[in-house]
């Protein structure tokens, strides 16, 4: 089976990779031969090992009728969904790592996929190298599913990790990533959980049969996470991480992603480095953890690869349409609850502990002996919605002995 690919980037190049290196097992997985017949990208590669499958003209994929299988790595949403577009115009089935597009235009292209008889997969979108887009939708088809939460990037934990294991500030462990290759040199989408708030968006659609909108998720980055915030997690027994979490309820659906406090005895507590890990909660089968090198050339390629080999052992249409509801199907952002761990600033400690206990019912103080300050403040409130939580808030800042809050971080229970 003939395949091209659009994009020689990391991902990319990694596919091709894959295929020439493991050609005979892919074969024989796959039922036929795979081969890459040609390679869409405006830049030029001499001396790399795929030279002579170049090309800059996109007619000559499109207008191909033996390529079959576009693999669309190029990234973005533009040039990339204008291109799957034309590959389901030409009958040729999809797959992709592209999470931004899926994200943004899954029902689009989903409709589009299936009303063309072709199959539009992304494994690669969500996790990398660990298969949960196939187990969510297929392994676990006969459950309800309850919930799903995740750490969903792993430039984020390598981060995470390297502040709470060798004591580095933010700036520093960021610096340490970009240098080992994990982050980009803007690493906004991934350190302010743009990245995750796509990926739990992607698997929330699947899980639920219906669309998530990113756009709809509160989200919320590390950069604001301090050593401090890590000390006191840690006199709390307790980690860390950033969070993608999702649940049904009621027929609505809530999402959210942020840093998040999780006790040690968590699964995803010890989750370290570059892995992910995702948790799904089924009415059969309970919690199913999901494991694995999140990002990567060789991991997202691997997802990729997959996905073309079962695209050739099946060639048919498998491509599921996320309805997307003409009505609000989110929970309001103001109705989700959490408990919070907080830190203030204040001018004089017991006049401020006294009106902090009186402004959150029941709050819990953390006084680790370590870190005694005479100007802070920190404590745990049990759970409340986000809108009782923002008001009580709006009147710490109006209490004269209350400096400012230095930092807010959810309590996952």
């Amino acid at each position: 089976m003939d395949i091209a690919i659009l994009g020689y980037g990391v991902v990319g190049s990694g596919v091709a990779e894959v295929i020439r290196k493991n050609s005979q097992s892919i074969a024989t997985r796959a039922g036929e031969p795979i081969r890459v017949k040609k390679i869409l990208d405006i830049r030029d590669f001499p001396g790399s090992p795929d030279s002579g499958l170049f090309t800059k003209d996109p007619d000559e994929i499109f207008g191909d009728p033996d390529i079959k299988v576009v693999a669309e790595t190029i990234g973005g949403t533009r040039a990339a969904q204008e291109f799957t577009r034309m590959a389901f115009a030409a009958g040729k089935h999809v797959v992709t790592s592209n999470k931004e597009l899926v994200a943004a235009h899954g029902p689009e292209l989903l409709k589009m996929a299936s009303e063309s008889g072709v199959s539009y997969l992304f494994e690669a979108s969500v996790g990398g190298g660990i298969p949960i887009i196939r187990p969510l939708s297929q392994c676990l088809a006969a459950n309800i599913i309850n919930g799903i939460t995740g750490i969903l990037n792993g430039t984020t934990n390598y981060i995470l990790t390297r502040m709470r294991r060798d004591g580095m500030d933010f700036d520093e462990a960021l610096k340490g990533a970009q240098l080992n290759g994990y982050a980009e040199a803007d690493p906004t989408a991934d350190v302010e959980g743009h990245d995750a708030c796509r990926k739990i968006a992607i698997l929330s659609s699947i899980a639920y049969n219906e669309f998530v909108d990113s756009e709809r998720i509160h989200t919320e980055g590390i950069s604001r996470i301090s050593l401090a915030d890590m000390q006191y997690a840690e006199y709390m027994d307790s980690v860390i991480k950033l969070i993608g979490v999702s649940r049904k309820e009621d027929g609505r659906i809530f999402a959210r992603v942020t840093p998040a406090i999780i006790s040690k005895d968590h699964p995803l507590a010890n989750v370290e480095d570059v892995f992910n890990a995702i948790v799904v909660s089924g009415d059969a089968i309970g919690d199913a953890m999901f494991y694995g090198r999140g990002a990567g050339k060789l991991p997202t390629a691997s997802a990729v690869v997959a996905d073309i080999i079962d695209i050739a052992k099946h060639n048919e249409c498998n491509s599921s349409v996320w309805e997307r509801k003409h009505g609000d199907n989110m929970v309001p952002f103001g109705d989700s609850e959490s408990a919070f761990f907080i830190r203030a600033s204040v001018r004089h400690k017991a006049e401020a502990e006294k009106y902090i206990s009186g402004v959150f019912e029941n709050v819990e103080y953390i006084r680790p002996e370590n870190m005694n300050n005479d100007t802070e403040l920190a404590f745990r409130t049990p759970k409340m919605t986000e809108a009782e939580f923002a008001d009580c808030i709006g009147r710490l800042k109006g209490i004269a002995s209350v400096k400012e809050i230095v930092n807010v971080v959810r309590i996952l229970e």
